[in-house]
């Protein structure tokens, strides 16, 4: 499996427009090479650079296996009108919260799972909830790595 990103490269930086120093929106991406069994994909992304604890800025369960992207500017609401649905990150909000790292440079994993299921949990889920749900179900995993820091 492959995931990429129109708007950064694989260990660049993410440009502003999608972290809170700027419009504060998800990027583009696009992932390909799914399993044929694959019924649903999940995607999270987090900060293991975050102060304390991994952060979690993004988090969809149950995307339909017919899709194969997501736009820039995803709304931050619950139900996605392709299918797919979004957990609650760790702004405590729906949908996609931007890198807003307090200092120095961190790096944010965009990561992607293909499901032999979909996971069919109430809308706002959490990272760990999300995480034991797929277990034992994940049939390939991408990973996209974007960097951010903010400036002075």
């Amino acid at each position: 499996m492959k995931l990429e990103s129109s708007a950064f490269n694989a260990n660049e930086l993410i440009p502003a427009k999608y972290t809170c120093d700027g419009k504060d929106i998800s990027p583009p991406l696009l992932w390909d090479e799914l399993p044929t069994e694959t019924q649903s994909i999940a995607l999270i992304v987090d900060d293991p650079d975050a102060p304390g604890r991994t952060f979690v800025h993004w988090v969809i369960y149950d995307i339909p296996n017919t899709i194969c992207q997501l736009p820039e500017n995803i709304p931050s609401v619950k139900t996605l009108p392709n299918g797919g649905v979004q957990g609650k990150n760790d702004f405590g909000k729906f949908g996609y919260g931007g890198p807003c790292p307090p200092s120095g440079i961190h790096r944010y994993f965009f990561k992607v799972y293909a499901l032999d299921k979909s996971l069919g949990l109430a809308e706002g889920a959490t990272k760990n909830q999300i995480l034991a749900a797929m277990e034992g179900h994940v049939l390939a995993t991408a990973e996209l790595i974007g960097r951010y820091k903010r400036q002075p």
